[in-house]
């Protein structure tokens, strides 16, 4: 069976941050990820993970002005020394947090930057922080995004990322591989990841249309997860979805997965 970590961005948002990590936990869930923990001091994070039980398996390097709608800053060459800041800030709380892998959203290039210009900045990034995460035993991932719900984006299809990965020539950059995103994008959701699957060390889930838990839209979840585990997929799902209900109520999908493996181990 797939290892789901609850994106406690997305979901749980009835109550505040700091307590989605209980609800988490109630939902049986063991372990967590999220955008960035940066608005939170590393002791309370680390208490949440800890009275809780749970796992922090991803969160991403600072992204830039987010209320203001930037998607990253990987992209921008003006903008290279506050990247680099914010890899060092960022390996802090997962050194701390004991987070095993970070992801690089690398942003919506700037009026002026040139298509080549953001290709070189994000590869001259990439290969920095891949080289500083790497010291510290953390992967780097970066993730396409559909140009649909982040126009502009730098990154928009799975080939565009292995690229990047390859132009870097790092063996510590790896693609998170979003399936909502790449759905949307591309399609060819199964090939895909096996195909790539050794430059994969993250997978993220959302149905579509809607962005919504699996179940409620076209893509065929219960095939793929049979993919993932015979291929040998390892590594955690990201529940990176907005439920159409209460987080609970929508959790309906993962309870019959279990139930279904209960049934077959029995």
């Amino acid at each position: 069976m797939p290892k789901f970590a609850a994106n406690l961005t997305m979901l749980f948002n009835e109550v505040p941050f700091l307590d989605r990590f209980a609800a988490a936990a109630d939902a049986g869930f063991e372990a967590v990820e999220f955008l960035f923990p940066y608005p939170y001091s590393i002791s309370d994070l680390q208490s949440r993970l800890a009275d809780n039980n749970l796992k922090l398996v991803l969160h991403n390097l600072p992204a830039g002005n987010w209320e203001a709608g930037e998607r990253g800053i990987a992209c921008l060459p003006d903008r290279v020394g506050e990247f680099r800041e914010g890899v060092g800030r960022a390996i802090e709380y997962a050194k701390a947090l004991k987070v095993p892998q970070l992801n690089c959203l690398v942003g919506i290039p700037t009026a002026g930057v040139s298509v080549q210009q953001a290709r070189a900045t994000i590869i001259e990034n990439l290969g920095f922080a891949a080289a500083a995460l790497k010291k510290e035993g953390i992967k780097l991932l970066v993730e396409p995004c559909n140009s649909y719900d982040i126009p502009g984006f730098a990154l928009n299809r799975s080939a565009e990322g292995l690229d990047v990965i390859r132009a870097v020539g790092s063996d510590n950059l790896f693609l998170q591989y979003d399936i909502y995103h790449m759905q949307r994008m591309e399609g060819e959701l199964a090939a895909t990841i096996k195909k790539n699957l050794p430059s994969i060390a993250h997978v993220q889930l959302a149905d579509n249309p809607g962005r919504n838990e699996p179940g409620t839209g076209e893509i065929n979840y219960a095939y793929l997860f049979a993919l993932l585990d015979s291929i040998g997929y390892e590594g955690w799902i990201g529940c990176e979805y907005k439920p159409r209900a209460t987080t609970v109520e929508g959790l309906g999908w993962l309870q019959e997965i279990a139930g279904q493996n209960a049934r077959a181990a029995a």
